[in-house]
């Protein structure tokens, strides 16, 4: 093994042209430790955040970003069980864009053999999101009814398609018809434009499981039943709604902040069972798999940022080293 890889280094925060390819030296593993050859890194929204240093974790500059990735073990600790070097892995984990890295063994989940690299890479982050967000926080039900918005991009269509396995009724709102059509691939039974007049009088949900934010809050709030939950899990929209404490009151509804890798950490019995769910989903589903919207070069990962930022993806996109 070389003693330098190449990486996408932030050393000032800005917008996604901030990143830079550099060399960066190899680190010892730590008892507990694997060594991972990335094959590909998933593209998330808080990358965006973290590169503009407005994500609710700030590593110290320069740093590498990114959360999860896919790739072989390339050298283990002494101490490691259980994994071996050249196990295909995939996992939840920083510095993701990069040509290799470090993580507890701990983190590993098994590539399932028929999967790509590209739809492994896809999987940790939008899966736990959505898996901690359904079942752990939202405590969704068979036969219950399901709201997802943004249901077209990789969160949404993990959301629609864990909600789907989960038996309940799932209802995808997404901008275009491509995101439709693939929210209805991933399992939703109905699909709606946001911009169709009174869409949300048909609509009522036990559950709204909510990445976008912004406009479409107010609007959506009304298809929520009396006693519904609402689940806070980001702002792809660009707006932080301020929604009115008298409106929960009527409804007598939940409204639920979802961290996924902060529960995880915070929460053993989370991260157990979340571990185990995950596993589930690997192992049982076939339909689970990530829809790919795009592949770039790991020096591409600016450009790939950019169409996440402009909202133009349906489904994942990912980076590949090499």
């Amino acid at each position: 093994m070389t003693e330098l890889y190449r990486a996408m280094l932030v050393r000032r925060l800005g917008s996604p042209e901030v990143l830079e390819l550099a060399e960066l030296p190899r680190q010892p593993l730590r008892p507990g430790e694997v060594r991972i050859a990335v094959r590909a890194a998933g593209v998330n929204f808080p990358d965006i955040l973290q590169v503009a240093g407005d994500y609710q974790h700030k590593p110290p500059l320069p740093f590498v970003p990114g959360f999860e990735a896919a790739g072989e073990i390339i050298e283990t600790a002494a101490d490691v069980t259980g994994w071996r070097t050249g196990d295909a892995v995939l996992l939840r984990t920083a510095a993701s864009y990069a040509e290799e890295l470090v993580a507890p063994a701990a983190a590993l989940l098994p590539k399932p053999a028929g999967w790509s690299w590209a739809e492994a890479a896809g999987f940790p982050v939008c899966a736990s999101t959505a898996w901690i967000a359904l079942l752990w926080r939202g405590r969704l039900a068979r036969g219950e009814t399901l709201l997802v918005l943004g249901a077209g991009g990789g969160t949404g269509l993990a959301a629609v398609t864990l909600g789907a396995q989960t038996g309940a009724q799932v209802i995808a709102v997404a901008s275009s018809a491509e995101k439709r059509a693939a929210a209805q691939q991933a399992g939703a039974t109905l699909c709606i434009d946001p911009a169709s007049k009174g869409w949300e009088k048909s609509v009522q949900a036990d559950v709204v499981f909510d990445p976008v934010g912004g406009e479409i809050f107010p609007t959506a709030w009304r298809a929520l039943k009396p006693g519904g939950r609402w689940l806070v899990v980001g702002f792809a929209g660009g707006g932080i709604p301020r929604p009115q404490a008298n409106r929960l009151l009527l409804k007598e509804a939940e409204l639920i902040g979802v961290r996924a890798g902060e529960q995880a950490r915070r929460v053993p019995a989370a991260a157990k069972a979340m571990d185990q769910g995950l596993r589930d989903w690997l192992v049982g589903s076939q339909g689970g798999r990530p829809l790919i919207a795009g592949i770039y070069r790991l020096e591409e990962a600016a450009a790939g940022l950019r169409q996440l930022a402009d909202r133009k993806a349906t489904g994942k996109l990912v980076l590949q080293p090499g």
